[in-house]
């Protein structure tokens, strides 16, 4: 899409940051990151009250034309309520919501065809033909689904440990470096807010002690059944496989060794889809 308007604010938001570009004539004039921002988790209140609190003061004064906002949870039913909340920070007709698959496949794919996917602190898919998405595998979220994503990675990985499965020494390590114990573990995954964001926190232990055999099957297996239960439903054989997110990005090496094991072509991965989202509005 070729844009007419010369000053444009995007915001890419997942489960745990919101990253913030104000572009003007294609060139990026503010960038910044803040708090995640869900529609599922999120009252149309208390996202207003972000996006006046911590966005609005950095932009106060600046003209702004269109606002193009991709969010995780932002589905039909819910954009209307993120628009609103926009809307009241800045009062501009063309504000445009999004889900993060289509971030996904704007920045991935942009108008050519393929296979866009997200593997963050959840995950998701899609096959895109360049103008729109013809066929999605449901997520189902971290507790039945969002295979290879960092909530699932990390639940695996204390589910192990928990369950004595890993390298001896390695829970022992774990437990220390995150100031957990067991009962703490239940305390945060089954009773506070966000278990997705802490289990997912917890990946940085993975890709540490990515050589030794009880970790590196915890990943594989995992990226093993993302593709095996999404991807190849997609017409995989013709089309190039992308990826967007921090999980893909760090664990890049092992996800394309399990993609090739499948005779899966993997293209593009990026940590951010910031910079091909601010490509597509401005070519």
């Amino acid at each position: 899409m070729i844009t007419s308007e010369k000053e444009i604010l995007i915001a890419d938001s997942g489960a745990t940051k919101t990253d913030w570009c104000f572009t003007k004539n294609g060139k990026i004039i503010h960038r910044f990151s803040g708090e995640g921002i869900s529609p599922v988790f999120q009252t149309g209140d208390e996202i207003a009250r972000k996006i006046r609190t911590h966005v609005y003061p950095i932009l106060k004064g600046v003209r702004i034309d269109a606002v193009y906002f991709y969010g995780a949870g932002c589905i039909p039913e819910k954009t209307g309520l993120v628009r609103d909340a926009i809307h009241e920070s800045f009062p501009i007709d063309n504000i445009r919501v999004h889900s993060d698959l289509i971030a996904a496949t704007h920045s991935l794919c942009g108008r050519n065809t393929g296979i866009a996917c997200i593997l963050g602190t959840g995950s998701n898919s899609c096959q895109w033909n360049g103008e729109e998405i013809v066929k999605q595998i449901s997520p189902l979220g971290f507790i039945l689904g969002d295979e290879g994503s960092g909530a699932v990675l990390g639940k695996n990985l204390v589910s192990d440990a928990l369950k004595n499965q890993l390298t001896k020494g390695l829970k022992e390590m774990l437990l220390e470096e995150y100031g957990l114990t067991p009962a703490i573990i239940i305390e945060k995954v089954y009773r506070q807010p966000f278990p997705n964001r802490f289990l997912a926190s917890l990946c940085p232990f993975l890709l540490t002690h990515i050589g030794d055999p009880t970790i590196r099957l915890i990943v594989t297996r995992s990226f093993s059944a993302f593709f095996e239960r999404n991807v190849m439903q997609y017409d995989y054989q013709k089309n190039k496989v992308n990826f967007v997110g921090s999980i893909a990005w760090y664990f890049s090496t092992p996800l394309k060794q399990v993609a090739t094991e499948k005779g899966i072509e993997v293209g593009t991965i990026v940590q951010s889809p910031m910079s091909g989202l601010i490509d597509y509005y401005n070519h």
